[in-house]
């Protein structure tokens, strides 16, 4: 059966038509930065510059190396999504239309904030993720507004950037916490000061989840990363038994916050 577009769906602007086509191209090239900096094209790493400033064991709210894994998952959901709204079926959607630029845009920081990493130039890459942090903050609030059309929307747009948004949160008080260390700044009371940035994205998650009904994709995120520091304070340096509890409780909460936030909203809750 061909899936024909309505009048509502289709195009309506000559930008509205270069949008896909835009996002399509953009993605070719936050991928090879994604392998640049990743060490599979060129050999160098990010975590080995700024002199190891944004390596696992950098400060204690660095994510063990197993953590960054999530970024597959991440330029995975991006590429089908971006095939996924390039299809003549796909280029009119409504929500795929107020989001494109602002996926573009998501796709540019990410490409930029690896190229300002290898630079060494830290004090640029917090205002880079903090830039990809607004952006992707609202493209989900922007797909919250409406419901996806179908479990593949729901996967491939919802879920990419659900992912995307839980992920960045935790990268994002990462990042921070490695130009403070690098600048210096190293409080009395590490161990308070970084047990205190925990609870502070527990209140994150607990506002995304919500905003947003529960969504699975942003929470499981940031599980993930804040589980992984977690495992670094216990298992490699800088060691903290009471970070590593602290992380744990965090990702308890947080699964609890989007559990309540989902049965809140009852039928109306959000897939992904």
């Amino acid at each position: 059966m061909t899936n024909v577009q309505t009048p509502a769906s289709r195009p309506r602007t000559r930008a509205d038509r270069i949008r896909p086509w835009a996002v399509l191209a953009a993605i070719p090239v936050t991928l090879a930065m994604a392998g640049i900096g990743g060490g599979a094209i060129g050999g160098f790493e990010v975590q080995n510059a700024s002199g190891g400033a944004l390596s696992a064991t950098a400060t204690p709210l660095a994510p063990a190396g197993p953590a960054f894994s999530i970024w597959s998952v991440i330029y995975l959901g991006l590429l089908l999504f971006a095939v996924w709204q390039v299809l003549p079926s796909n280029r009119g959607n409504r929500r795929v239309r107020a989001i494109g630029w602002l996926a573009v845009a998501s796709l540019v920081l990410n490409a930029l904030w690896i190229i300002a990493a290898i630079a060494g130039l830290l004090p640029l890459t917090v205002v880079i993720i903090l830039a990809l942090l607004v952006v992707v903050a609202l493209i989900v609030e922007i797909l919250r507004r409406r419901r996806p059309d179908g479990p593949l929307e729901a996967l491939v747009v919802d879920g990419t950037f659900g992912l995307y948004l839980g992920w960045v949160s935790v990268a994002t008080i990462a990042n921070t916490s490695a130009l403070l260390a690098d600048w210096g700044v190293r409080p009395a009371a590490w161990e308070v000061w970084a047990i205190v940035m925990l609870v502070v994205a527990a209140l994150v998650a607990g506002a995304i989840a919500l905003r947003t009904g529960g969504r699975i994709a942003p929470s499981l995120a940031m599980t993930w990363g804040i589980a992984w520091i977690g495992v670094g304070r216990l298992t490699t340096e800088p060691a903290s038994f009471a970070i590593g509890v602290a992380a744990a409780l965090v990702c308890v909460a947080i699964g609890a916050m989007t559990v309540a936030a989902r049965l809140g909203r009852g039928t109306q809750a959000a897939t992904l």
